[in-house]
């Protein structure tokens, strides 16, 4: 079945459905999700977006802390023109009435918090569940557009080249989606397509992300002839929720923003023998610490605590986190939480210019699936949302200054060549291996002997995967999984081409830092690249 639209967006997160409403109303939109509208990273964000929105701050301290944090390797035009534009993204939503804390005794009036690295207090929010906030507000608002056709559960397969179509010269066309539910994939034809997909967590077997994260718009975009950069540089979240009936619950960054202690099981401190920034230093260097101190002496977890705060304000600001960890058995305002680090966020992806523009044409990148540069070796707390918002608008501009062109004509998906699967077991088996030999070979400390045995790994799996690609139907399960070992490899690849230690990639057989920052660049074999 053949749908045609002038925009596709793949991915319902901040930087899809904030891309959706910017469009809708000169262009007809298709969004595919591949479970419900509000199943995304986006969505489980807690402690909030940062902006400049305090006379008191300034554009180059923000700029300046987010250069410090991604450890000499941000890009300059990249992190101005995100930081420069955050105040308006902030006003957007505003308008569209994203219920923000408010404090108003102050000169903005919205309560303004601050997290690890930030020189200022620039992270506005809704208390404790930001993403929520402003997924439940913008849904709204997407599903009450008549111009934005929503496809949950509904997942892409790949992108349409126009050469491989016989279009020639065209780009990317749309995208082979599989309805999950019917079991047959659809073709959508779309001059313009987005990659809004989200990050990688699920490559990792302890992850913050929810169970979508399968680099799908990485593994995708590799196929079609992009770059990817920078993937070796994961984010592992310092404090994921220790419980076994926990699923990746995390405890924001904001609770040690506002004065939470990191501890050890006797109630001793830690982070000031790491360094000076203590609690609030970057994410890379706490994650470390805990990594280290859980190493050294053996232990399950660490404890977070900010029992010390009075308990009607931790109510008031950590409402979520305070629910969700009494519903375990833990109150946080008599007793510390015990914390681990998790795979968090990938701050590498797909290589793309300030119009979000990748290197095919007619494909876009926006939110965690791209590399615009602003990260660097390691992302700023807080500045993903931010990002989402400004290349969601970056792109939305490049769309509109377009004349609008009719959908092409595009074959339908052929399966006549395949069957059924016969031991869907072998997906299950492959998954889990993936998750276990990327956490153990490919996790916050790494060597070249680990990661080429988890290089090794990888290939034999690719090729399972391949055959079993090739022989049977597609299932919601096998594309994810063939994503993810995409994906892996192009981690694992990057890793291995940094012989330093910066930012997040930490590697014991090259400890130290190289004189000049330069981004790690993969180029697949055929490249589409922009005319």
């Amino acid at each position: 079945m053949l749908k045609q639209y002038d925009v596709l967006i793949l991915g319902s997160g901040a930087a899809g459905q904030s891309m959706a409403l910017r469009l809708a109303d000169s262009h007809s939109v298709a969004l595919v999700t591949k479970r419900e509208l509000a199943d995304s990273a986006s969505n489980w964000a807690q402690g909030g977006i940062a902006a400049v929105l305090d006379t008191a701050d300034s554009i180059e301290a923000h700029i300046q802390d987010t250069f410090t944090a991604g450890a000499g390797l941000c890009d300059p035009d990249a992190t101005r023109f995100v930081v420069e534009n955050g105040k308006r993204a902030i006003e957007w939503l505003i308008d569209r009435g994203v219920p923000f804390t408010r404090e108003p005794d102050t000169q903005l009036g919205y309560h303004l918090t601050r997290e690890g690295g930030h020189s200022h207090r620039r992270i506005i929010h809704a208390a404790d569940a930001t993403g929520a906030a402003l997924q439940s507000t913008l849904s709204a608002q997407v599903r009450a557009h008549p111009n934005i056709d929503i496809f949950e559960h509904h997942i892409a397969v790949d992108l349409i080249l126009g050469d491989k179509v016989g279009h020639s010269g065209e780009g990317c066309l749309g995208a082979y989606v599989l309805d999950i539910e019917a079991g047959k994939v659809l073709t959508f034809a779309a001059r313009n397509t987005v990659l809004a997909t989200g990050g990688t967590g699920k490559v990792y077997l302890f992850t913050t992300n929810p169970d979508v994260a399968t680099g799908d718009g990485v593994a995708m975009a590799w196929r079609a002839g992009c770059r990817v950069a920078n993937m070796e540089f994961i984010q592992f979240h310092p404090t994921c929720l220790y419980h076994p009936q926990a699923k990746s619950f995390l405890i924001s960054e904001a609770v040690r923003g506002e004065g939470g202690l990191l501890k050890l099981p006797d109630g001793t401190r830690f982070m000031p023998e790491h360094d000076a920034r203590e609690e609030l230093a970057p994410r890379d260097i706490v994650a470390r610490a805990i990594d280290f101190e859980m190493k050294k002496r053996g232990l399950d977890c660490v404890y977070l605590d900010i029992s010390h705060k009075p308990a009607a304000w931790l109510h008031e600001h950590f409402p979520n986190i305070h629910a969700r960890c009494l519903e375990l058995g833990i109150d946080i305002t008599c007793e510390p939480i015990p914390v681990v680090p998790a795979a968090h966020y990938s701050c590498g992806g797909i290589v793309t210019d300030l119009a979000a523009r990748t290197d095919v044409p007619g494909l876009y990148a926006v939110g965690e699936s791209a590399c615009t540069g602003l990260h660097g070796a390691n992302r700023l707390a807080s500045n993903s949302l931010l990002e989402c918002l400004v290349y969601g608008e970056a792109a939305a501009q490049d769309i509109l200054s377009k004349p609008v062109q009719a959908a092409p004509d595009l074959p339908a998906w052929d399966e006549s060549r395949v069957t059924d699967a016969d031991e869907e077991v072998v997906i299950s088996h492959n998954w889990a291996e993936l998750r276990r030999a990327m956490w153990d070979y490919v996790g916050i400390v790494r060597t070249t002997k680990r990661l080429k045995r988890a290089q090794h790994r990888i290939r034999l799996l690719e090729r399972e995967i391949h055959e079993f690609y090739s022989n049977f139907r597609v299932s919601n399960d096998l594309i994810e999984l063939r994503n993810l070992v995409l994906t892996a490899d192009l981690i694992v690849r990057c890793a291995l081409k940094r012989k330093e230690s910066r930012g997040l990639h930490h590697s014991r057989d090259y400890p130290d830092l190289l004189p000049r920052a330069r981004a790690t660049i993969l180029r697949p074999p055929r490249r589409h690249r922009r005319s």
